[in-house]
């Protein structure tokens, strides 16, 4: 009591400096007044009010006896305001100090109110101030004006970058990146498609920084120990470009598994979840590392508290890399990242608002899956529906029926009278309850339904079905084995919760000829790279939209056909991955997904007894436990949801609604409104109307109805209706095959007849025939970037199947999305009577140009001569425009380039080349 009176009579820039104090002894430094310094009590001295000529700084920095900055105090209410004091902090940083011979600036200069710090290193090639969770500690700065550069003048000095190994891709993402850094922006995004090698971009760009920019620590961030150990392995065995040897062999590369933090890494990856424990000083159970924040059915409303830990303080890492970003790893963590005064780079295949406002619009790279679709980077999907009877409309178990009831850890069963008629929706299948038939009529839709989904295949594709839980998946492998009349080995969980090593089982998923077939619920939804995955099979629904896009990328690596025929043999080659939806995934409408339960750790019983005795009334604690209760109100038979009313004397539902209410921003305001009559009451004043709301609804919880909820959920079990059985409603490709072909041609033609006269490609195609012959690759690649600007719905390879299905055209899609897309043009344009494939046409042309040649004269090509058509003819089939520029380029510069061919053709070579480029485009 006595500190706050003093602390209420003290001025506000005293209590500011107060603050100052205490942060700057929590970051090594020792405190001294001007009258009794004592440069060698401590490595890093603060001497307060120290004498300039421009007048005593509020405090100056002394490292080692040496000064190296100034630190300028402000009030706590001036927080927002600190940017307008940087010159006269700067003042006394380039002021002449009483007693020391300092002949350059002081280097380092904060400005803070003890609450915000603001740092600038005018060591910088433009010195920006920027927030710093707290000051940096003596040795840093030693370290720092011993160095002969800062980390940003030093990034000036990237060399150009090794293009040598690298996709397009990721060349103009680490470009990009290194543009950013140079130009001090906080904060990057990195979006690259799923597949296309964004974790090897990052390593490449963390290679650069510590050999070129001497970056003294990098941390990768991710959101599970799987990803983890996935992008261990990437680190160590990276090669550069530049240096023969492995990247663990020329860095320490350290995961982070216990509290210890070793100084030495160079590169420190560690899972959020850890890294927020180590700042905490806590101990984390390894499990908390297995699922990552974002795929738990509720999350944390509040941002997590961190506070100064000098262990790892804010300078540790210079650069932090988060993987997966689009997820909450920057949202509710966010404070673990913004804790660090390191460059910030973001990498994800899916951001959303949320990820681009987070990196504050920097995006550096936009690689989409449709672009790596086009680059043959990835594959694209098809869709295929199943639906049955019961997975549509439920069902209902009729009173006196035997029915089996199954605890769902153990699977011990018991069979029973059904008490009365009891319906179930689609959304309780194998939740509440299980339904065998139901499960068996998709697999045996799917199974049967093979053939046509992948034609000519002698085993099943390698195939990954997602499940709704544990126990669904137990349920699954089992129906499974049994209706492919397969043994264990056939289908395999890959779950968290697996008695079977999950990393052995995945890695023979991934390699070897066995499992065939793979069930999940989230362990590889997200993040984890399986090549030979050809078909995902949903078995639950996902609302989010990016999680949903996560798992779809599980099938669109692309893998060629040598290895995809070393686990599956009876392939050629992976074209496109198939999505069979047999629960309306496809169709749902995705949304955000809302956190609730932020305690699943909390017994439910604990969690509501201090609700209720006024121990746990914080926001967090109220949405869990209204979560759970609406989960059990949504399980409870009708006699169990009798007996607690009876024992509330109201229904659970409106408790859970009161919960729900008691912390509704929107309500406490209005509520304190009322109360108060201003029109922006208080914070006060609406915690109070808060505080009130919680205390009412915390009132509803009596011990016995604690008690009683506590021995329902307890008894809540499993129905497994083994009565009704399923039928199969639907298995077929999705929508009106005819119909939706015929829509999709209709939309492309008449999109291509409205731009005739604006694109030049289609200028030539439709209306300047002897021109067809000049098209060339950056026209088609001009008109596919505004087709996928403008009508993204009609994807080359999405209007390819359209006209397939129309033409009856056999086989697979096409690799190149540009190649299909001439075939499209042609055949729309009436050029091509049907769907022919691009390079199907430049054989044919190819060898009637050669007959037609050979027949006119008594001198054929030689054998050489025969070669280099046959490397004209296969750059024309991606290309399709031979010019004598592209003779410089691969695979002819290895034979010789334009000199070799202009030897071999004399004055013919350019005739050659023009007739070529005129018979494959006639």
């Amino acid at each position: 009591m006595g500190q706050r009176l003093n602390d209420e009579n003290k001025h506000p820039e005293q209590l500011a400096r107060d603050k100052i104090d205490a942060a700057l002894r929590a970051s090594g430094w020792e405190i001294q007044d001007k009258s009794s310094i004592d440069l060698g009590a401590s490595l890093g001295v603060a001497v307060r009010e120290y004498q300039t000529d421009v007048g005593p700084a509020d405090y100056v920095l002394f490292v080692d006896r040496q000064p190296v900055g100034v630190v300028e105090a402000k009030p706590e209410n001036w927080g927002h305001r600190l940017t307008i004091v940087e010159d006269q902090s700067t003042t006394y940083a380039q002021a002449k100090l009483k007693w020391v011979e300092n002949t350059r600036p002081l280097p380092f200069v904060y400005e803070s109110t003890g609450t915000v710090t603001r740092f600038t290193d005018a060591r910088d090639p433009k010195p920006r101030s920027r927030e710093v969770f707290s000051f940096h500690r003596p040795e840093t700065l030693k370290e720092w004006a011993d160095a002969p550069k800062s980390l940003r003048a030093a990034l000036q000095d990237l060399p150009a970058l090794p293009t040598d190994g690298l996709r397009d891709c990721q060349i103009n993402a680490i470009t990009n990146l290194e543009a950013s850094l140079k130009q001090g922006r906080p904060r990057a995004l990195v979006q690259m498609a799923t597949g296309s090698g964004k974790t090897f971009t990052a390593i490449t760009e963390v290679y650069r920084l510590l050999k070129f920019a001497k970056a003294r620590r990098v941390l990768f961030l991710v959101d599970t120990r799987n990803l983890g150990e996935q992008a261990e392995q990437e680190f160590l065995s990276y090669v550069p470009n530049d240096d023969n040897r492995k990247f663990g062999e020329l860095y320490s590369v350290q995961r982070l598994k216990s509290a210890f933090v070793p100084s030495d890494a160079q590169v420190c990856i560690s899972t959020i979840q850890r890294m927020y424990s180590l700042l905490k000083g806590e101990e984390l159970d390894e499990a908390a590392e297995d699922t990552n924040p974002a795929e738990t059915q509720f999350k944390r409303r509040e941002l997590l508290p961190v506070v100064y830990n000098p262990k790892i303080p804010p300078e540790f890492f210079d650069v932090i890399i988060i993987d997966e970003c689009h997820r909450s790893i920057y949202n509710l963590w966010c404070q673990v990242v913004e804790y660090f005064d390191s460059f910030l780079i973001g990498l994800t295949a899916t951001p959303d608002a949320r990820t681009y406002g987070f990196f504050r619009k920097n995006v550096v790279s936009e690689y989409t899956h449709e672009d790596a679709v086009a680059d043959g980077v990835n594959v694209g999907n098809e869709v295929f529906l199943i639906e049955t009877e019961i997975t549509t409309r439920g069902a209902e178990i009729k009173a006196r029926q035997l029915v089996e009831r199954r605890e769902k850890l153990t699977r011990k069963s018991r069979w029973e009278q059904q008490d009365e008629d009891e319906a179930y929706s689609a959304k309780q299948l194998d939740r509440s309850v299980v339904n065998p038939d139901q499960i068996r009529t998709v697999i045996r839709a799917f199974r049967d339904k093979l053939p046509e989904i992948f034609p000519g295949r002698t085993e099943v594709p390698k195939t990954l079905i997602f499940a709704k839980t544990d126990s669904h998946a137990d349920d699954i492998i089992k129906i499974v084995r049994e209706e492919f009349g397969e043994g264990n080995q056939f289908c395999k969980k890959v779950t968290y919760g697996s008695k079977e090593d999950p990393k052995s089982v995945l890695a023979s998923f991934r390699n070897d000829y066995y499992p065939r077939i793979a069930v999940t619920v989230d362990m590889i939804a997200t993040g984890t790279d399986v090549k030979p995955l050809e078909c995902l099979l949903f078995m639950r629904d996902v609302r989010s939209r990016n999680y949903f896009e996560q798992m779809k990328g599980r099938g669109t690596r692309v893998l060629d056909a040598d290895e995809l025929r070393k686990v599956t043999p009876s392939a050629r080659a992976k074209t496109h991955y198939v999505i069979v939806d047999a629960v309306g995934v496809t169709k749902s409408v995705k949304t955000a997904s809302q956190p609730l339960d932020t305690k699943p750790s909390v017994p439910l019983k604990d969690l509501a007894m201090g609700v209720m005795m006024g121990a746990a009334r914080d926001d967090d604690s109220i949405s869990s436990l209204a979560a759970r209760l609406d989960r059990i109100d949504r399980q409870i038979e009708p006699a169990q949801r009798k007996q607690v009313e009876e024992v509330a004397g109201r229904p659970l539902r409106e408790i859970v609604r009161a919960l729900f209410d008691a912390i509704d921003p929107v309500a406490a305001e209005a509520e304190a409104k009322a109360a108060t009559g201003a029109e922006e009451p208080t914070e006060e004043a609406v915690k109070a109307a808060r505080d009130a709301r919680v205390s009412k609804a915390a009132g509803l919880l009596t011990g016995p109805l604690i008690e009683t909820i506590d021995t329902i959920r307890r008894d809540l079990e499993q129905t497994v209706d083994h009565e009704n059985l399923d039928t199969l409603t639907r298995a077929e490709w999705a929508g009106d095959a005819d119909e939706n072909a015929k829509k999709i041609a209709a939309e492309f033609e008449a999109w291509l007849n409205e731009n005739r006269d604006r694109i030049e490609a289609l200028t030539i195609i439709y209306s300047q025939p002897a021109r067809r012959k000049e098209i060339t690759y950056a026209m088609i690649r001009d008109l596919a970037d505004r087709l996928r600007a403008e009508r993204p719905n009609l994807a080359p390879l999405n209007v390819w199947r359209a006209y397939a299905h129309l033409d009856d055209v056999k086989g697979d899609s096409p690799a190149s999305e540009l190649t299909a897309l001439v075939a499209l043009v042609r055949r729309a344009a009436g050029i091509d009577k049907t769907l022919t494939r691009h390079s199907d046409r430049v054989r044919r042309a190819f060898q009637t140009w050669v007959m037609g040649r050979h027949a006119g004269t008594t001198e054929k090509f030689s054998e050489e001569q025969m070669q280099w058509l046959h490397m004209i003819r296969d750059h024309l089939m991606t290309s399709f425009h031979i010019a004598p520029d592209d003779l410089d380029l691969a695979p002819f510069d290895a034979h010789g380039g334009l000199g070799r061919m202009y030897r071999l053709f004399g004055e013919e070579m350019e005739t050659v080349m023009d007739e070529l480029n005129a018979a494959v485009s006639a």
